[in-house]
C-alpha cells in the first residue's frame, strides 16, 4: 500500500480524486477496533452479574465497583490516547490500543474459572478492562482528520456509533458463548461451572471468544491504515486547547450525553437485575439503540445544525429520566423499559451532535484534541453512574434516585447549549 505524502480533505479534487477512497478505508477499519474497545472496556457490566451465580461471594457494592472500574480507567487513560494519534501517528496506535486488549480478555478468561481469586485480583483486571475505554479519544481524533467538515459529523457519527455498539455486543453475544465450551479450549478449566439452578455455563467464554479478532483487528490497522503526514502534533501542541474557554463547554455537553450513554451502558444490567430480574436478558437493548442513534445524530446535525439537535435531545433526556423514575416508583415494567430505551436513544443522538459541533468551533488542528478531551472527561460517566446506582440502592433501597443528579446536568447544559451557541446573540454561532 503507498504511502501517503500529503492530505487536504478540503480540497474537492484531492479529495474526489484520492482522499475520499483512503478515508473511507480507514474508517471501515477503525470502526471494528473501536467496537472492539468497547466490547472489553464493558465486558465487566455481563461479567460481574454472574460471578456470586457461580461461586463467588461479592456484595452488591462490589459488584457495582466492578462494573465502574473500567470507566475509571478507561476515562483517566483517554487524556494519555488523546495525544497518542499526534504523537505516533493514526495507524501506529491504533495497532498497539487494539493489540494490548489481549491482556485483560486473556486475564479475565483464566480468573473467573476460581471462584477463590480475590476481590483485589478481580478489580485489577476490570481496571486492565478500561485500555479498552481509552481507545475512543484516539481514534475519533485519529477519523476527524481524515475528513472534510462537510462530512465530519457524518463520519464522526459512524465511528462513534458503530464503535459504541460494542456495549450492546458484549451484553448480546456473552450469555450466548458462556453457554457452550467452544472457546474453553483456549485454556483452564474446559468442564465450566455450574449455576444454581443445574445449569452448566463457561464464563471464560465471555473473555476467551475475543481473543481470535483482537489479533485479526490489530493485523488488519497494520496493514490497511495510514499516519498521516500532516497529523503529528507535540504533547505541548495540543495541550493549547486545554486554555480554550469553549473545550470546557463542549466537554460538560458531552458529559450529559455520552456520559449518560456509557454510563448507562454499565449499569443497566445491574439496575435490571435488582429492579426486574425476571429481564436482566433484555439488558442490552439500551446501549444498542443508542449506538445506533449516534450516527443519525450526526447526520441529523450536518443537515440541520448540531446546536439544534443538541438542545433538543437534552430537552428529551430530561423529560425521559423523570419519566424512568416515575415507572420506576409504580412498579410498572413496560413503562420503565420504554422510558429508559428513549433516554438511551437521546443519549445516542445527543453524542452525535456534541461531536458534529467541536470541529465547527475550533480549527482542523485544534478539533482533533477537543474531540479526545471531551471524550475523556465524558468516560467518567462509565465509572460515576453505577457508582451513584449503587450508592442510592445502598441508601434508599432503589438505584433510580440518582436520576435527579442526571436530569440537573442535563438541564445546565441545555442553558450552556442556549446562551453559547443557540441564542441570536450567541457567543459563537455554528450550524
Amino acid at each position: 500500500m503507498a504511502r501517503i505524502t500529503s492530505w487536504n480533505p478540503e480540497d474537492k479534487a484531492f479529495w474526489q480524486a484520492e482522499g475520499k477512497a483512503h478515508a473511507q478505508r480507514n474508517l471501515w477499519i477503525s470502526v471494528p477496533s473501536l467496537m472492539m474497545a468497547f466490547i472489553i472496556w464493558q465486558i465487566w457490566s455481563v461479567v460481574a452479574i454472574r460471578l456470586n451465580d457461580i461461586g463467588f461471594a461479592f456484595s452488591q457494592e462490589q459488584l457495582f465497583t466492578l462494573a465502574a472500574l473500567p470507566g475509571l480507567v478507561g476515562a483517566t487513560l483517554r487524556f494519555v490516547y488523546t495525544f497518542g494519534t499526534g504523537a505516533f501517528g493514526g495507524r501506529n496506535w491504533t495497532v498497539f490500543a487494539t493489540g494490548i486488549l489481549l491482556v485483560p480478555a486473556l486475564g479475565i478468561g483464566f480468573a473467573v474459572q476460581n471462584p477463590e481469586t480475590p476481590f483485589w485480583v478481580m478489580a485489577l483486571l476490570a481496571a486492565l478492562c478500561g485500555l479498552g475505554g481509552g481507545n475512543f479519544s484516539s481514534s475519533t481524533s485519529n477519523i476527524s482528520m481524515f475528513f472534510p467538515k462537510a462530512e465530519k459529523g457524518t463520519a464522526l457519527g459512524i465511528n462513534g456509533g458503530l464503535g459504541n455498539m460494542g456495549v450492546s455486543v458484549v451484553q448480546f453475544v456473552t450469555p450466548l458463548v458462556i453457554a457452550t465450551s467452544t472457546f474453553a479450549f483456549i485454556g483452564g478449566n474446559t468442564e465450566g461451572q455450574v449455576l444454581p439452578d443445574g445449569t452448566q455455563v463457561w464464563l471464560q467464554n465471555a473473555a476467551f471468544v475475543w481473543v481470535i479478532p483482537i489479533i485479526i483487528l490489530t493485523v488488519a490497522a497494520y496493514f490497511g491504515m495510514d499516519n498521516l503526514p500532516n497529523a503529528k502534533q507535540s504533547v505541548s501542541e495540543q495541550f493549547v486547547v486545554l486554555k480554550r474557554k469553549h473545550t470546557w463547554i463542549m466537554t460538560i455537553l458531552y458529559v450529559a450525553t455520552f456520559g449518560s450513554f456509557i454510563g448507562y451502558g454499565a449499569a443497566f444490567p445491574l439496575v435490571l437485575k435488582n429492579l426486574f430480574p425476571e429481564y436482566v436478558g433484555l439488558a442490552w437493548i439500551g446501549a444498542f439503540l443508542a449506538a445506533a442513534a449516534r450516527p443519525v445524530g450526526g447526520w441529523l446535525s450536518d443537515k440541520y445544525g448540531g446546536v439544534l439537535v443538541t438542545s433538543i435531545t437534552l430537552a428529551v433526556m430530561s423529560l425521559g429520566a423523570f419519566v424512568v423514575i416515575y415507572f420506576t416508583n409504580t412498579a410498572n415494567f413496560a413503562g420503565f423499559l420504554t422510558s429508559f430505551l428513549i433516554l438511551f436513544i437521546a443519549a445516542g443522538m445527543g453524542s452525535g451532535s456534541t461531536f458534529q459541533m467541536i470541529p465547527n468551533i475550533f480549527s482542523a488542528k485544534e478539533s482533533a484534541p477537543v474531540l479526545g478531551i471531551t471524550a475523556a472527561f465524558a468516560a467518567y460517566g462509565s465509572f460515576l453512574i453505577p457508582q451513584l446506582f449503587g450508592w442510592s440502592t445502598n441508601n434508599f433501597g432503589t438505584p433510580i434516585n440518582a436520576l435527579y443528579i442526571f436530569i440537573a446536568i442535563y438541564l445546565l447544559s441545555i442553558v450552556l447549549n442556549w446562551y453559547y451557541y443557540q441564542r441570536k446573540n450567541a457567543e459563537v454561532k455554528i450550524k
